[in-house]
Formats: structure tokens, sequence, C-alpha cells
């Protein structure tokens, strides 16, 4: 998994990095929020963030409030990290948009099981999101079924949205799953083999 690391202090980054990049993460780093805010505009930003809250050029919580204000099919999962341990500051992280919150000096095994709540909600958001597009291919399947149907009122021919006509059964086989085998109603085969009637 891609993780963005924000920290300004040099021996936090490293140290943070060494421990993401060992349990096999591919790190990215930015050394203050305004970096960090550009990697996250971007179409191929990581899926997890790591954000110090006191950063020179634009602090944490403002690059929380960002990357919360954009419109994305993927929002990221958001640790604050800072030496910030009151409880107030623990609820304005969380309200500005923090998904979680971990404080400094930070144990390496936290961290670890942080990032990996981080990743099974990452993985859960790509589930569901599937299953929505999934939903709404099928509605726009049931749509093109139950829409009106234009049908020659001779050879019974369906014109489709481009114009074409098409036999029923080509119609029906490309915009359903039914499956057809072909037979002959009594009324047919009076009418076209009535020797065998």
């Amino acid at each position: 998994m891609r993780i963005l690391i924000a920290e300004d202090d040099l021996t936090s980054r490293a140290v943070l990095t060494g421990v993401l990049e060992k349990l096999g993460h591919e790190v990215v780093t930015t050394v203050n929020g305004a970096d960090a805010w550009t990697v996250m505009e971007k179409p191929d930003a990581p899926r997890l963030v790591i954000l110090d809250w006191m950063m020179p050029v634009m602090d944490g919580l403002e690059v929380v409030r960002r990357i919360r204000a954009m419109p994305s099919q993927y929002v990221p999962y958001i640790i604050l990290l800072t030496a910030r341990a009151e409880k107030s500051d623990v609820i304005t992280g969380l309200d500005v948009g923090a998904d979680d919150y971990l404080s400094k000096p930070f144990n390496p095994g936290e961290l670890r099981a942080r990032v990996e709540v981080g990743r099974r909600m990452i993985e859960m958001q790509d589930r569901l999101s599937a299953q929505i597009q999934e939903l709404q291919k099928a509605i726009e399947h049931i749509k093109t079924l139950q829409g009106i149907l234009p049908i020659c009122s001779f050879c019974k021919k369906i014109r489709d949205d481009q114009g074409y006509w098409n036999q029923v059964d080509a119609y029906l086989s490309r915009h359903s799953e039914a499956k057809f085998s072909h037979s002959i109603c009594p009324d047919c085969r009076k009418k076209h083999y009535p020797e065998f009637c």
C-alpha cells in the first residue's frame, strides 16, 4: 500500500518511513502540509495518509479539511500524528475529518496496528464501491428492458438505441441473460405445417 507521510521533523519522518517500509508499504514523504496537499491533489494519491498536526506552511488540520472537501470515489484514510494529547485535541482532530489519532512519541507496534485498521477500511471501501458499480450496471440493465421498446407491427423486429432493427430474440439476448430455444407454437404449426396437425 502507498502511504503518504507529512512530517517536518527529520527523525520522526525517518522512523515512520523505516517502520512502514519494513512492513512492506511504499512510502511517499513530505516535509510540510502544502507539499502533502500537492501530493493528495494528484489522481494517483496514496490511499492512507499520516499527517503531523503541527507543520510549517500548512498544518495537518488544514490538509485534512482540504482532503475531506475533495470530491473523490476513493476517500483516503487519515491518521493524525501529534504530541498534542489532550482529549480536546483528539476531538478536534477527529471532528475535522481524521479517521484515527496517534500520539508522539509513537509506539511502532501501535503504528502497525493503526495502519492495518486503515488498510482494512480501505479494502472494505473498495469492495463496497465495486458492489455499488455492479448494482448501478444492474439497474441500467433493468431500465433497458423496462423502457418502451419500438417494435414493428408486421415483422416484430425491435429498434435499439442506435436506430437499428433487431430480431426480438437477438435483442433480448444482448440485453438480458435470457437463453432462447426455438420451437413452433400450435397456431403457427397449423398455418405453416397443416399436414402435421
